[in-house]
């Protein structure tokens, strides 16, 4: 993951994996078909995990506000016990459309993954504003989304403390889901 995360998936050469876990290439291969086949496990790893720990976090017991600063927190940790996992999962530039294409596959599955999750959740019917289908999968996203972008931005500002990233995190969207929750909504004027 460190060499996919600091040299991108062009610049990331399997020989250079291979010497950095220890390993020769035919072990590398003999486990992986492809550089594509080790990316998208890597990647699939990656998002494994923290839908688990969205699904620990988010079905634990406490009020609906200890639940998101739970597992808020947890997000937190994650990302920082994992420092190339904003570089890797969250941000991929490469040029290549199938490395795109898996790029898009695993943000889709953990989106809806979360999505379920979050439909779980107390008050979670009114998220659903007037019967909308997508509505799961848009707050899904939005949040997935914000997530995204700030660990990015952490990865950038490592001086900024945990604590911090997840009241910033917990005020953006917190505030907004616990009023949805009590089931108060905008509506245009």
């Amino acid at each position: 993951m460190q060499v996919f995360a600091e040299r991108g998936y062009h610049g990331a050469a399997m020989d250079e994996i291979a010497r950095r876990s220890g390993v020769s290439p035919p072990v590398i291969y003999d486990h992986f078909e492809s550089k594509p086949a080790l990316h998208r496990r890597l990647l699939e790893r990656t998002r494994d995990e923290l839908v688990a720990m969205w699904r620990e976090n988010l079905r634990g017991g406490g009020t609906l506000e200890q639940q998101v600063a739970r597992a808020f927190d947890a997000w937190a940790r994650y990302v920082e016990a994992h420092p190339y996992a904003p570089r890797m999962f969250f941000r991929e530039t490469t040029g290549i459309q199938e490395v795109r294409q898996i790029h898009r596959e695993i943000a889709a599955d953990a989106n809806g993954a979360l999505a379920e999750i979050l439909g779980g959740l107390a008050g979670a019917t009114h998220l659903q504003a007037q019967g909308a289908s997508p509505a799961l999968a848009m707050v899904s996203e939005v949040i997935r989304g914000g997530l995204t972008e700030l660990a990015i931005w952490w990865s950038e500002h490592p001086e900024i403390q945990r604590e911090q990233i997840v009241a910033t995190a917990m005020n953006t969207v917190w505030i907004g889901f616990e009023r949805v929750s009590r089931g108060e909504t905008w509506r245009p004027s």
